[in-house]
């Protein structure tokens, strides 16, 4: 899930940048110093949005910078247990299939693709045996988070399923949406006749 972190810290602006737009300098050194990040608390932290305000710099012994106490708004991505995801699949594998969702891809296990056996197709493809339905790169899914665990950018695991209803690829869950309602309006009719009453 997307949120909006509130910030504050103390930016260093070295010697070399005394004489350029503060603003612009403490905007390039949050970028380069946050962005990317990964907190416990906040999530992945992906852009800054905006600086609140800057207060007075100052100095410190020993060091020929200038600090800046610094409020400012960042963006950042917090996958979250149970939390509902779309994304697109990048990848096909063996064993499942890699999901881009926010900044990071997740895994599907090929067990969680879909309520069928499931098996690698050489077209690269995973193939459910029974509904011939199949995943391939590029599609759009729908899935769960059912674990987390986000150390660093680069090495964030995040496992999904997609067997339960209304997950899956989206094509799918439309046509099963469509043929529901069809059924449901089957129904209806059946028991509107019962109901009529006879002469």
């Amino acid at each position: 899930m997307y949120y909006t972190i509130a910030l504050r810290d103390r930016v260093r602006v070295p010697p070399k940048l005394f004489g350029e737009n503060v603003k612009e300098v403490l905007t390039n050194t949050i970028i380069e110093s946050y962005e990317g990040m990964v907190s416990m608390d906040s999530g992945i932290l992906l852009s800054l949005i905006d600086i609140k305000n800057v207060g007075e710099g100052t100095l410190m012994p020993g060091d020929g910078a200038i600090f800046y106490d610094t409020e400012f708004e960042m963006l950042s991505w917090k996958p979250e247990n149970q939390e509902v995801v779309e994304g697109k699949i990048t990848e096909i594998a063996e064993y499942g299939a890699f999901i881009r969702m926010g900044p990071v891809d997740g895994l599907v296990h090929i067990s969680q693709t879909m309520d069928d056996f499931v098996s690698f197709a050489k077209t690269g493809s995973l193939q459910g045996k029974s509904n011939k339905r199949a995943l391939k790169v590029d599609d759009a899914v729908r899935a769960r988070i059912i674990a987390v665990s986000v150390r660093e950018l680069g090495a964030a695991k995040i496992g999904l399923t997609m067997r339960q209803p209304g997950l899956g690829k989206l094509e799918w869950i439309e046509a099963d949406s469509q043929k529901k309602e069809q059924q449901n309006k089957k129904e209806e009719k059946e028991d509107k006749k019962e109901s009529k009453p006879k002469k």
